[in-house]
This record gives C-alpha cells, sequence and structure tokens, in this order.
C-alpha cells in the first residue's frame, strides 16, 4: 500500500488552491433536489452562481446498481420508506444524458460543475467530463474499488467520512494513495438527515488534519448555517451544503436543505468568517484603529485641579481618563515629584511638554 503521508497538504481544485491559508472552497450540493426535472437542475445551477459558491455538485448513481433490492426502507424518510431504497434511488436518479448541458450551463455561470459518483461507470463519465474533482461519499468509504477507480482519474478526491473511524479514514486514503491519486480532500460529516448541531464534531477536522496532513473541511447536513460557517472559522478548507429550491418540495433531500437565500447568507457568513481569521500575527492598532480610537479611546494622565507655573505634582492631582494622546498611566512613577513649566487648567491632558 501507498502511504498517504505522500498526499500534498494543498492542492488546486477547479483552478483555485484549496488547504491550509487558502480560502473555503464552498461547494452547493443539489444532489437529488433536481426532482428529476432539467429546468429545475438548471435553476439549482443558477441559485449556486448567485450565491457565490464555487462549485455546484449533483450526484450520479443507479439505484439497482447501488443498493440490493432486499434492502430494507429507511424510516427517516417517513411516507417515501413505503420504497424499497433501490426504487426510491432510481425514481430520484439524474438522468446521466443531462450532465453534459449542466457542466456547460455551470461553466457559463462562472462556477465548476461535478458529482458524486456512486459506481465506476459514473466515475468514467464524470472522467469525460473534465469535472475539476470527484466526491467520494460517506458511504462509499469503505468500498476500495470505488475509490482506486476515481483516484486513477488522476483527479482529486474529496472523501467524506461520516461514520468513518480514524482507522477506515486511514485505509480510504492508503486506497486513494495506491491508485494514484494525485491530492485527497476529507470532509467531517455527520450522516443523519437532519443531523443536530450537537453530533457536527467540528473538532474532528482539527484531528484529521494532524493525523494525516491533507486539507480537510465539512460536509453539513444540519438545517442551519451557523455549523458551516463555524467550520470556516475553524479553517475549513472545503464546506458542502445541500440546497433546493423549496424546502417544501417532495424528495428525500428537500427537507434539510437551505433554500436560496439562506445559501446566500451562508456563503457570505463562511467568507466572513474566513476573513475574520487573519494570520495569527498579534498587531498593535490597524488604520481604522488608528484612526480616532487609538488616540481617543484609551486612557492617559488627566489633570486634576488649576495648578500654576513651578507647581510639584503629586500622585493626588492626576488621574486616569480618556484621551490617550497624553501621558500613559503607567508612566504615573516618572511624573509625580516633576515640576510644571506651564500653568495647567482642571481636566487637561498632561503631556511630556508641560514638564
Amino acid at each position: 500500500m501507498a502511504d498517504p503521508a505522500a498526499l500534498p497538504a494543498s492542492f488546486e481544485l477547479g483552478g483555485r488552491p484549496v488547504g491550509e491559508g487558502h480560502p473555503t472552497y464552498v461547494i452547493a450540493e443539489a444532489g437529488a433536489n433536481h426532482n428529476r426535472d432539467l429546468t429545475i437542475a438548471r435553476e439549482l445551477v443558477d441559485v449556486a452562481a448567485e450565491a457565490g459558491a464555487d462549485a455546484v455538485k449533483f450526484q450520479t448513481y443507479s439505484g439497482e446498481a447501488l443498493y440490493s433490492s432486499k434492502t430494507p426502507g429507511f424510516e427517516y424518510l417517513g411516507p417515501l420508506s413505503d420504497k424499497s431504497p433501490s426504487e426510491l434511488l432510481e425514481d430520484i436518479a439524474l438522468p446521466r444524458e443531462w450532465q453534459v448541458e449542466l457542466r456547460d450551463h455551470a461553466a457559463s455561470r462562472g462556477i465548476a460543475f461535478f458529482s458524486s459518483p456512486f459506481d465506476a461507470e459514473a466515475v468514467a463519465e464524470l472522467d469525460a467530463l473534465g469535472v475539476p474533482a470527484m466526491k467520494i461519499a460517506s458511504f462509499e468509504i469503505v468500498d476500495p474499488e470505488l475509490i482506486a477507480a476515481a483516484a486513477g482519474t488522476g483527479r482529486p478526491l474529496l472523501i467524506s467520512t461520516g461514520m468513518a473511524t480514524l482507522g477506515e479514514v486511514e485505509e480510504a486514503l492508503r486506497d486513494a494513495s495506491a491508485a494514484g491519486a494525485s491530492a485527497v480532500g476529507l470532509m467531517q460529516c455527520t450522516s443523519v438527515y437532519p443531523a443536530p448541531p450537537e453530533r457536527a464534531n467540528l473538532r474532528a477536522m482539527a484531528t484529521m488534519r494532524t493525523a494525516f496532513g491533507v486539507p480537510v473541511g465539512l460536509s453539513d447536513h444540519t438545517t442551519g448555517i451557523a455549523v458551516p460557517i463555524a467550520a470556516a472559522a475553524l479553517g475549513a478548507a472545503f464546506v458542502e451544503k445541500h440546497f433546493t429550491l423549496d424546502r417544501t418540495m417532495e424528495g428525500p433531500d428537500h427537507p434539510f436543505a437551505l433554500e436560496p437565500e439562506e445559501l446566500k447568507a451562508m456563503v457570505a457568513g463562511v467568507r466572513e468568517a474566513q476573513e475574520a481569521l487573519g494570520d495569527g500575527r498579534k498587531r498593535g492598532p490597524g488604520p481604522e484603529e488608528a484612526k480616532e480610537m487609538y488616540g481617543l479611546a484609551r486612557r492617559s494622565l488627566i489633570v486634576v485641579g488649576d495648578h500654576p507655573a513651578g507647581t510639584v505634582l503629586s500622585e493626588e492631582m492626576l488621574t486616569r481618563k480618556r484621551p490617550g494622546f497624553g501621558i500613559a498611566p503607567r508612566d504615573l512613577g516618572k511624573v509625580v515629584g516633576r515640576t510644571l513649566r506651564v500653568a495647567v487648567e482642571h481636566d487637561d491632558v498632561l503631556t511630556w511638554e508641560m514638564l
């Protein structure tokens, strides 16, 4: 097996660097929320572009190839659980002939297009489309053949890690590296739909980043925007979030997805959180602070009472008030016992020129 330590700590995704020190790469996850309607699928691309996401992502699968016909239904799907998973996914699968049009439409809107492949055929199709990355879903992290097929394209892999142990993540990285993966990014994920925020475990991003030295981000299934914004504040290399045109539409992924204005707010929040991180150096006042606050809102030594020139200053003749352009309070000991060169009035700001 190849060593996952050989995988890069940063790489390019769709022409943009990702990893520590680079802006969070935002993936708007359309998933199955197209409802097998090409007009809706195109609108989802538009919404992702207008929100400012870096990429829009769909899913490429066949229900029959993904699930045994004897798999029980998922209770969390409610009325939809009457169908077997194979039947349900076959009903909502993205028609693969749409992918060229969706890729081209995304390009015309200035946003990257890619998809999660769930079989080798999907990998080959997406590779032929020139997608910027291959996304391996959490459930597929235990499928070394699918990971190897995706890695063999030479495109970066993004691997979600929902339900995976650290050992399983390491195995997936070894599988990808052994198959010639150019780069791999990991995503912390909670495989519950919707996921409660207290199960997000965002600190696991740092754990995986330290353990494996590759970029790490978040694939989020919570219902709001706070968790992905918090992930960006913790340095997430990627943030992936499901979105929809309307949460009331029928389908398994609509209820926990963001609506268009929420997606726009999330992207704005992620960008703002990323900017707020800074570079970690503790500095003095920035230009905005120096303009007024540094001089007017800090404290300095202020005269108490009126005193003629020649007065020897005592501690009782001075107090500490704003503004801050006078002698600093920490220099009180250097001032007491000095003689006034000029007359001063009550509330004058004491300066060295007065002594």
